[in-house]
């Protein structure tokens, strides 16, 4: 596999800092090729403005545009060509961070925000200029991973716990972002209650990790519907007679 990690904490000597090392190691001792990206070490700007774009400040920034504008152009700036550059050399994608309410952290955010720009993650057509997404995209063949810790039980995250179902707060990342790219989402691997973790729990997960990594070609991606299937009418609204009575963000998966 041609791996490219992106971690988002702070902190090295943390937890995710331990897995982080731990999981990389093992895939290059399996003769994997890992590359990294680790945000806050690279000191990464998370914030979209009009130097990221080559756009002239005198003018309305329309972000969209003048993104897809600098893209076609060849005027992104470096950071953002070197981050598209990893992404197109990788066969998979590992999403490593904490859960900090109940999302990703803000440097990740801004990561997806400015990286992932249209006319290259996005507002791509297929051969018959058909519009692609869900399923389908320029992720298509890819697979991803989300290594994520939270500071809560994970009983706090079941489907009645009171933060919420874990699957649901990690829609948005999995269906919304990497599954509309057309990558191949796999289940998360997931650490709760990592504040408390012991030396030896820590070694548990990281065993746990390297298992998990090792399976990636093998394990099977969760079930999203695409797009093209024929679950979806012509507005993109599921079809009467799939899933009937189920709604919410569950009636998308198969």
């Amino acid at each position: 596999m041609n791996v490219l990690w992106i971690l988002a904490h702070p902190e090295p000597r943390s937890l995710n800092g331990f897995l982080a090392e731990q999981g990389q190691q093992a895939l290059r001792d399996e003769g994997h090729r890992v590359e990294v990206s680790d945000l806050y070490a690279m000191g990464w700007n998370p914030v979209v403005d009009t130097a990221g774009y080559a756009h002239d400040p005198a003018q309305r920034f329309q972000v969209a545009a003048a993104a897809k504008k600098a893209y076609e152009s060849g005027a992104l700036s470096a950071d953002i060509r070197t981050e598209q550059e990893k992404i197109d050399r990788a066969d998979t994608i590992v999403l490593q961070f904490p859960m900090w309410w109940f999302g990703m952290p803000a440097i990740l955010k801004g990561w997806f925000e400015r990286v992932w720009v249209q006319g290259y993650a996005y507002g791509l057509r297929g051969p018959n200029g058909e519009w692609i997404g869900y399923g389908d995209g320029f992720l298509a063949g890819k697979r991803t991973l989300t290594v994520a810790t939270t500071g809560g039980f994970a009983g706090f995250f079941g489907e009645r716990g009171i933060h919420g179902s874990i699957d649901e707060l990690l829609f948005p990342l999995h269906h919304g972002t990497l599954f509309y790219a057309g990558a191949k989402v796999l289940p998360p691997f997931l650490i709760h209650g990592a504040d408390r973790f012991t030396p030896e729990e820590g070694e548990q997960a990281a065993k746990e990790l390297r298992e998990r990594l090792l399976a990636i070609p093998v394990t099977d991606p969760i079930p999203y519907r695409t797009q093209t299937g024929g679950d979806y009418d012509s507005h993109f609204v599921l079809r009467p007679e799939v899933a009937p009575g189920v709604t919410g963000l569950g009636a998308h998966v198969a």
